[in-house]
């Protein structure tokens, strides 16, 4: 079919009129470029689910392919379990978040699938919780997590409540690509009249609180010293809001709300990027911070499932890496846990190949076994699942460089919910042992080295942007670098081919016992670690440079090397993304 075809066939199978007068717009101003952009492809259905661009079309988020993706979904979990089927979605704030998951459950309420819906917006760890609590098959978040106000998406998990990993994934984009036209639904008062569709809300919300407050670590601490602790905070406009003002409020913590932020608003009309990695995103917080004298700042994306951090340097607040923040919690909750004895057997920490080694030095020092995994949240999920039916090790804490980080063994998806309430009590410790936040983590780097980390990213939109990005990992891989940033490349691990390649003398081994995936990682003499990867989520590809000092310089020498390192990394990246 060509583009104008189809952009007559999704207006036949489109059924909201915002979304079909957008493409009969295009359609009577003959806006072929615009068209082409829409109708060139189907939206893909990755092994996360959906994220595109809201509009009509079929290379865009709109009911038509979120009912799509959807009933290639239902015929999954009808083809491959047994027994009552069932499943739970929840949305965040997001525009038309709402109208998408209610949608997905009605096309699923039509295949027979008991479906479980939150009566309003809320946060993607709750989702997980929910699906565990209730003990769905499957489980669907409507978000696009920190992406620009243009997106949308739908995330897909599994019983387990960690987002679907093989062969669940595969077996569903299976399905999701078989899918035409044969699209079952039923109207949302047929489905709660049958018993299909059930709304939800404190029933989930209740017992979710009340795990995150029985994951305090030190709750005579905080019952004696809370008030002691001026905390600032931001939703950035998304679920965010309800969630940590009850837990904080319950907890006795003091919590101010940025008040041009707090309320739900998909537009995000205070922020370019809804991202707390983002120092433009925590502006206004830190502002309100400087006026309050806040100890701690804390920054959740949309879904909050993602928290950013900023603490006092002098007069001034400084915001605090992913990187660092792991370390800082890995610290805290080990160090507490060994002191009260309630570090159990076997303690193991998680985190992934692209997030510092310096939170695995901190994991280890207290006795914890530690294991890297690739890059996204499921994975760490699964290798609790894993630990979960072997009773091999003991989960404690786990997390990713792009701040998420999860504390508990109740969700199984990055959690800033409960890592919110765990940075305030660690501040807390601090505060109380006389000291901050940074000086805490001048501690570790003390005792374990100074590292940097640097990420650098490119997007490339549009029909072309996948073939520049395929294009430059082709690259990598057959004229591999010898040096980057004038420090030797010692050896070359291709994930993809599960390889690694010894530099010097050229040897090949098959020797990573991890999925295979687009990732490739430069290892260098020094110790320093590069590696390249497409995401998964956006059109972009990214750089990760993690650089460390040698033991025993004193921490003004080591940020003075690091620092050089790490540039030097940076500019020769930087010609690769030209």
């Amino acid at each position: 079919m060509d583009i104008k075809d189809k952009a007559l066939e999704y207006l036949v199978l489109e059924k909201h009129s915002f979304f079909k007068s957008e493409v009969q717009e295009l359609l009577d101003t003959n806006n072929e470029d615009e068209l082409k952009e829409r109708f060139y492809k189907d939206l893909s259905f990755g092994t996360g689910g959906l994220r595109g661009v809201i509009g009509g079309g079929y290379n865009r988020m709109n009911p038509f392919t979120v009912k799509k993706a959807t009933q290639g979904l239902a015929n999954y979990v009808v083809k491959s379990v047994e027994g009552e089927k069932s499943a739970v979605i929840a949305y965040d704030s997001r525009n038309y978040s709402d109208l998408f998951s209610l949608e997905a459950a009605l096309v699923l309420c039509a295949n027979g699938i008991k479906t479980y819906l939150f009566t309003s917006l809320r946060a993607t760890p709750e989702l997980s919780y929910a699906v565990r609590a209730l003990k769905t098959t499957t489980g669907i978040v409507v978000t696009a997590s920190h992406n620009p106000s243009e997106y949308n998406g739908y995330k897909v998990y599994w019983d387990d409540g960690a987002q679907v990993t093989p062969p669940h994934d595969t077996g569903i984009i299976e399905e999701v690509n078989k899918v035409t036209t044969d699209i079952k639904t039923i109207t949302k008062e047929d489905a709660i009249k049958q018993g299909l569709l059930i709304m939800i809300d404190k029933e989930i919300d209740e017992p979710y609180f009340e795990m995150v407050q029985n994951e305090s670590l030190r709750p005579e601490l905080i019952k004696e010293k809370a008030k002691d602790l001026k905390v600032v905070f931001t939703p950035l406009h998304g679920t965010g809001t309800f969630a940590i003002e009850t837990l904080f409020n319950r907890l006795g913590l003091p919590i101010t709300t940025v008040k041009e932020q707090r309320d739900p608003d998909g537009n995000f009309p205070t922020v370019p990027f809804p991202n707390p990695e983002e120092a433009s995103a925590m502006a206004l917080a830190l502002d309100l911070a400087k006026k309050e004298r806040a100890n701690l700042v804390i920054g959740t994306d949309p879904d909050a499932d993602r928290i950013g951090i900023a603490v006092p340097d002098g007069d001034d607040y400084v915001l605090i890496t992913g990187n660092q923040l792991g370390a800082l919690l890995a610290d805290y909750i080990f160090r507490t846990k060994k002191e009260l004895g309630t570090l159990p057997n076997n303690p193991a920490f998680i985190n992934t190949i692209v997030t510092s080694n310096l939170q695995v030095k901190v994991a280890e020092s207290y006795g914890a076994t530690c294991f890297k995994v690739l890059t996204g949240f499921k994975y760490i999920g699964a290798k609790m699942k894993e630990f979960e039916e072997s009773g091999s090790f003991n989960y404690v804490f786990g997390g990713e460089e792009s701040y998420g980080f999860l504390i508990e063994t109740s969700v199984r998806d990055k959690d800033a919910l409960s890592a919110a309430t765990m940075a305030a009590e660690m501040a807390l410790w601090n505060l109380n042992r006389g000291k901050t936040v940074l000086e805490h983590l001048n501690e570790i780097y003390e005792k374990f080295g100074y590292y940097k980390e640097t990420l650098i990213s490119k997007y490339f939109k549009g029909i072309s942007g996948a073939q520049i990005m395929d294009d430059l990992m082709t690259l990598l891989r057959n004229q591999t670098p010898k040096e980057l940033g004038g420090i030797k490349v010692k050896s070359f691990i291709d994930l993809k081919n599960s390889t690694t390649k010894n530099m010097d003398t050229g040897e090949v081994k098959k020797d990573i016992d991890l999925p295979s995936s687009n990732v490739l990682q430069f290892i260098l003499e020094e110790g320093s670690i590069v590696t390249a990867r497409p995401s998964g989520t956006e059109p972009k590809i990214k750089f990760y440079a993690s650089c460390c000092s040698e033991s025993g310089l004193d921490l003004n020498s080591a940020k003075s090397v690091v620092d050089a390192k790490v540039k030097a990394i940076e500019n020769t990246l930087q010609k690769y993304l030209k």
